[in-house]
């Protein structure tokens, strides 16, 4: 009999017609997975084959916009979840109501998000992190049938860490392979990487939080190596190495199967010839390594970025990992294809939404300290000053980790460029907003610039993560008014000038395990910020941040 290895994860949900979802399983063996709503709407599919596992991606239809119903996953036509006494409410899809479908429309989007998420501290960590953002929402919702949900789950960015593993994750692949050969307590492949999401997603209080909130993910360093994609130096010497080819050919099938499918609309999947071919094969594993062994050697082939528009709030997430160019001469975040799909998607329509949502897992407008160090970082590796500050530059930036939007000037250029003129004129949105993590620690900041729409860059970081205090107090000094004197310096000294624009933050700096949610409603938009705070009974979320972001300066 086949059971449920993982999952369900609630993935897609039709904004356009309120009346399609998709449910992503693992199971342990093939079999036929099953979606039945309490309301009558259902779908099934046959499960694909990678590397000896087995996945489905459900697409359920029937659903009646406007509503929510309960939902049960069946294998082979036997019930696997909800679990027996798994203590949770039902999972439910909430169907959202549009025009046209007898219901009155949604009046509203609710986004939370946040990135940097490690389910369990790693080996040799001192200290806790502290209570998870995302177990503890997980038990808010659950206890509370009355909570305000958010309607999808923005995760942007380390979803995973390849790099830093549990001690039982590092004992489980200890009795696999010998720790002491390359890459020694990191992930080597495919089957290691499942030991990831399952750790990950098997939390009781995650599992079902993803069984009922629609999530959105894009990947960052860590779901496949720190400081992933850093320079043309760091991915010659990475791919010299004998073990590099198997990690990152495991990261990407991995994040295809994980993540990137459900990313997807019914419709895009049913265009996907790579998904078609893989669900068709009694195997997929080699049509599926021969697609990421295309992606990481020409990374112009396959686009991770997508678009999703609900109502009037369109969203774009964006590949800052595998979509860059890293030849000095030329160095960009995005390549001129993947440049050109984020132009094109942010004007298309344009007037025609309220609301432009920009997923980055990394921060566009970062501490002016940084941003500055960043701008002459990439100078100085460029040989602006030599062969000797060359090879300084290209070892500060992977020891500091500058490889944020500054740290390509003319892709910081374009973006501020292209936000500038999404955000202007009599058709130009209410808000244009910039969603981020990866820097461990939130933040609210404004560009000055003569746009209609209020343009932010919001920064939400860690989930479950920790932060050194010397960190804490570098970022400090970064939005510090001496932070911005230094800065100077490091302009003057790399000969970079000023940076195309300036701006300041608004709100924060704030540490903590923590998550944002974007209240998005007509033409305003409201920022709220919860941070956990352990109690005698486990953990809460507490309120730091509730600002309206529309209302006028």
């Amino acid at each position: 009999m086949a059971g449920l290895r993982l999952g369900p994860l609630l993935r897609y949900v039709d904004w356009d017609t309120g009346g399609s979802a998709t449910i992503w399983v693992e199971a342990d063996r093939p079999c036929t997975a099953e979606v039945r709503c309490a309301d009558g709407a259902g779908g099934s599919v046959r499960t694909f084959q990678i590397a000896g596992h087995h996945y489905a991606l459900v697409p359920v239809t029937g659903l009646t916009p406007g509503t929510a119903t309960a939902y049960e996953v069946l294998l082979d036509g036997v019930r696997v979840w909800p679990l027996p006494d798994g203590g949770f409410p039902p999972s439910t899809i909430t169907a959202p109501a549009v025009a046209g479908s007898g219901r009155p429309a949604a009046d509203g989007l609710r986004i939370t998000f946040g990135s940097c998420r490690q389910a369990v501290p790693p080996a040799g960590r001192h200290g806790p992190h502290g209570p998870d953002a995302l177990d503890t929402l997980a038990a808010r919702l659950a206890a509370d049938p009355e909570a305000v949900r958010p309607d999808v789950l923005l995760l942007l960015g380390d979803q995973v860490y390849a790099d830093a593993l549990s001690q039982e994750t590092r004992q489980w692949i200890a009795a696999r392979r010998d720790l002491r050969e390359a890459p020694g307590a990191q992930v080597a492949d495919y089957e290691e990487y499942t030991r990831l999401y399952d750790e990950s997603w098997r939390d009781p209080e995650i599992r079902w939080l993803l069984s009922t909130v629609p999530s959105l993910h894009i990947f960052d360093d860590h779901d496949v190596i720190d400081d992933w994609n850093t320079s043309a130096a760091w991915l010659a010497e990475m791919r010299a190495t004998p073990w590099w080819q198997e990690r990152v050919l495991s990261g990407l099938m991995s994040y295809w199967v994980y993540q990137h499918l459900g990313n997807l609309s019914p419709a895009e999947l049913a265009a996907d010839g790579l998904y078609e071919a893989i669900r068709q094969a009694p195997d997929g594993t080699d049509l599926l390594r021969t697609f990421a062994s295309a992606a990481d050697a020409d990374p112009a082939s396959v686009r991770w970025s997508y678009r999703r528009d609900f109502g009037r709030t369109r969203l774009l997430m964006v590949d800052t990992r595998g979509a860059r160019v890293l030849a000095e001469d030329g160095r960009a975040m995005l390549d001129p294809a993947e440049q050109g799909w984020l132009r094109e998607n942010a004007l298309a329509g344009h007037g025609g939404y309220d609301h432009l949502l920009i997923g980055s897992s990394l921060p566009w407008l970062m501490p002016h300290l940084i941003h500055d160090a960043e701008t002459w970082n990439a100078a100085m590796c460029r040989g602006e000053r030599g062969p000797r500050w060359a090879r300084v530059g290209e070892n500060l930036r992977r020891r500091s980790d500058l490889e944020h939007w500054a740290a390509f000037p003319a892709s910081f250029a374009a973006l501020t460029d292209l936000l500038e003129e999404v955000g202007t004129g009599p058709r130009a949105p209410a808000t244009v907003c910039v969603l981020s993590g990866d820097v461990h620690h939130a933040y609210v900041a404004e560009p000055l610039i003569p746009s209609t729409a209020r343009v932010f860059q919001l920064t939400c970081s860690p989930v479950h993560n920790s932060i050194p205090t010397a960190v804490k107090l570098g970022f400090r000094l970064g939005w510090s008014r001496m932070g911005r004197w230094l800065g100077r310096g490091f302009s003057r000294h790399g000969r970079t000038g000023r940076p195309p624009l300036s701006w300041r933050r608004t709100g924060g700096p704030w540490f903590g395990n923590q998550l944002m949610t974007l209240a998005l409603a007509g033409r305003t938009a409201r920022l709220r910020l919860d941070q956990t705070r352990k109690n005698r009974t486990g953990a809460r979320l507490v309120q730091v941040l509730d600002r309206e972001l529309t209302a006028a300066e």
